[in-house]
Protein backbone atom coordinates (compact mmCIF):
# COMPACT_ATOMS: atom_id res chain seq x y z
CA UNK A 1 0.00 0.00 0.00
CA UNK A 2 2.75 2.45 0.94
CA UNK A 3 4.58 1.66 -2.31
CA UNK A 4 1.53 2.66 -4.37
CA UNK A 5 0.99 5.84 -2.34
CA UNK A 6 4.66 6.79 -2.78
CA UNK A 7 4.46 6.12 -6.52
CA UNK A 8 1.38 8.35 -6.93
CA UNK A 9 3.03 11.09 -4.85
CA UNK A 10 5.77 11.06 -7.49
CA UNK A 11 3.37 11.93 -10.34
CA UNK A 12 3.71 15.56 -11.44
CA UNK A 13 0.93 17.59 -9.81
CA UNK A 14 -0.39 14.72 -7.69
CA UNK A 15 -2.03 15.30 -4.34
CA UNK A 16 -2.46 12.33 -2.02
CA UNK A 17 -4.85 12.95 0.86
CA UNK A 18 -4.71 10.49 3.78
CA UNK A 19 -7.31 11.60 6.34
CA UNK A 20 -6.73 11.10 10.03
CA UNK A 21 -7.79 12.39 13.44
CA UNK A 22 -8.08 16.14 13.74
CA UNK A 23 -9.07 16.79 10.13
CA UNK A 24 -12.37 17.52 8.45
CA UNK A 25 -12.87 13.99 7.11
CA UNK A 26 -15.29 11.53 8.71
CA UNK A 27 -13.68 8.91 10.93
CA UNK A 28 -14.57 6.10 8.52
CA UNK A 29 -12.15 7.63 5.96
CA UNK A 30 -9.19 7.75 8.36
CA UNK A 31 -6.28 5.73 7.02
CA UNK A 32 -7.60 5.60 3.47
CA UNK A 33 -5.92 7.50 0.61
CA UNK A 34 -7.44 9.71 -2.09
CA UNK A 35 -5.56 10.66 -5.28
CA UNK A 36 -6.14 13.95 -7.11
CA UNK A 37 -4.48 16.01 -9.80
CA UNK A 38 -3.86 19.22 -7.85
CA UNK A 39 -0.63 21.01 -8.74
CA UNK A 40 -1.40 23.75 -6.19
CA UNK A 41 -1.46 21.15 -3.39
CA UNK A 42 -5.09 21.83 -2.44
CA UNK A 43 -7.95 19.39 -2.82
CA UNK A 44 -9.81 20.55 -5.92
CA UNK A 45 -13.41 21.66 -5.26
CA UNK A 46 -16.21 19.70 -6.91
CA UNK A 47 -13.80 17.01 -8.11
CA UNK A 48 -13.75 13.35 -7.24
CA UNK A 49 -10.44 11.54 -6.79
CA UNK A 50 -9.24 9.48 -9.75
CA UNK A 51 -8.03 6.75 -7.44
CA UNK A 52 -8.35 5.65 -3.83
CA UNK A 53 -7.07 3.11 -1.39
CA UNK A 54 -9.51 1.84 1.20
CA UNK A 55 -8.50 -0.13 4.26
CA UNK A 56 -11.84 -1.30 5.55
CA UNK A 57 -15.39 -2.16 4.51
CA UNK A 58 -17.78 0.76 4.14
CA UNK A 59 -21.48 0.32 5.02
CA UNK A 60 -22.55 0.11 1.36
CA UNK A 61 -19.37 -1.64 0.15
CA UNK A 62 -18.60 -4.94 1.90
CA UNK A 63 -18.20 -7.43 -0.97
CA UNK A 64 -14.37 -7.33 -0.91
CA UNK A 65 -14.18 -8.31 2.78
CA UNK A 66 -11.64 -5.64 3.75
CA UNK A 67 -12.14 -5.75 7.51
CA UNK A 68 -9.73 -8.62 8.30
CA UNK A 69 -6.21 -7.38 9.17
CA UNK A 70 -3.88 -6.83 6.24
CA UNK A 71 -6.59 -6.46 3.58
CA UNK A 72 -6.95 -3.28 1.55
CA UNK A 73 -8.11 -2.30 -1.93
CA UNK A 74 -6.93 0.13 -4.56
CA UNK A 75 -9.64 1.65 -6.78
CA UNK A 76 -8.97 3.40 -10.09
CA UNK A 77 -11.18 5.28 -12.50
CA UNK A 78 -10.63 3.97 -16.03
CA UNK A 79 -12.40 4.54 -19.30
CA UNK A 80 -15.50 2.37 -19.50
CA UNK A 81 -14.28 1.18 -22.88
CA UNK A 82 -11.15 -0.18 -21.18
CA UNK A 83 -13.06 -2.47 -18.81
CA UNK A 84 -13.50 -5.45 -21.18
CA UNK A 85 -9.73 -5.64 -21.86
CA UNK A 86 -8.89 -5.41 -18.15
CA UNK A 87 -11.38 -7.90 -16.78
CA UNK A 88 -11.58 -11.61 -17.25
CA UNK A 89 -14.50 -13.94 -16.72
CA UNK A 90 -15.97 -14.50 -13.27
CA UNK A 91 -15.55 -11.88 -10.60
CA UNK A 92 -15.01 -12.89 -6.98
CA UNK A 93 -14.91 -9.44 -5.33
CA UNK A 94 -12.90 -10.79 -2.39
CA UNK A 95 -10.14 -12.32 -4.56
CA UNK A 96 -6.70 -10.81 -4.00
CA UNK A 97 -4.23 -9.67 -6.67
CA UNK A 98 -6.89 -9.72 -9.44
CA UNK A 99 -8.21 -6.77 -11.47
CA UNK A 100 -11.96 -6.65 -10.87
CA UNK A 101 -14.81 -4.27 -11.56
CA UNK A 102 -15.38 -2.10 -8.50
CA UNK A 103 -18.23 -3.74 -6.56
CA UNK A 104 -20.19 -0.48 -6.35
CA UNK A 105 -18.81 1.75 -9.12
CA UNK A 106 -17.80 -0.78 -11.77
CA UNK A 107 -20.59 0.32 -14.09
CA UNK A 108 -19.18 3.86 -13.89
CA UNK A 109 -15.75 2.77 -15.14
CA UNK A 110 -13.95 1.93 -11.89
CA UNK A 111 -11.77 -1.12 -11.32
CA UNK A 112 -10.33 -2.41 -8.08
CA UNK A 113 -7.64 -4.77 -6.84
CA UNK A 114 -7.60 -6.24 -3.35
CA UNK A 115 -4.03 -6.48 -2.05
CA UNK A 116 -2.19 -5.91 -5.35
CA UNK A 117 0.77 -8.25 -5.63
CA UNK A 118 3.11 -9.68 -8.21
CA UNK A 119 0.41 -10.15 -10.87
CA UNK A 120 -1.27 -6.75 -10.68
CA UNK A 121 0.96 -4.06 -9.16
CA UNK A 122 2.37 -3.04 -12.55
CA UNK A 123 -1.11 -2.82 -14.02
CA UNK A 124 -2.38 -0.81 -11.05
CA UNK A 125 0.48 1.69 -11.33
CA UNK A 126 -0.08 2.02 -15.10
CA UNK A 127 -3.81 2.59 -14.61
CA UNK A 128 -3.20 5.14 -11.86
CA UNK A 129 -0.76 7.02 -14.12
CA UNK A 130 -3.34 6.99 -16.95
CA UNK A 131 -6.06 8.17 -14.57
CA UNK A 132 -3.75 10.93 -13.33
CA UNK A 133 -3.09 12.09 -16.89
CA UNK A 134 -6.83 12.02 -17.64
CA UNK A 135 -7.46 14.16 -14.53
CA UNK A 136 -4.74 16.57 -15.69
CA UNK A 137 -6.44 16.85 -19.11
CA UNK A 138 -9.84 17.52 -17.48
CA UNK A 139 -8.30 20.24 -15.31
CA UNK A 140 -6.71 21.86 -18.38
CA UNK A 141 -10.08 21.83 -20.21
CA UNK A 142 -11.78 23.47 -17.19
CA UNK A 143 -9.13 26.22 -17.14
CA UNK A 144 -9.59 26.96 -20.86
Amino acid sequence: MEQIIATVRGFDGALVVVPGPGGDSPEIAWGDAFFYYAPDGRTPPNTRPYGTIVTKDYPDDTACDLDPPGRWRVNVQVARTALPQLLGEGHDPAAADVVLPHPVYGSLGWICVVNPGERTTGTVVRLLREAHEAARARAARRRS
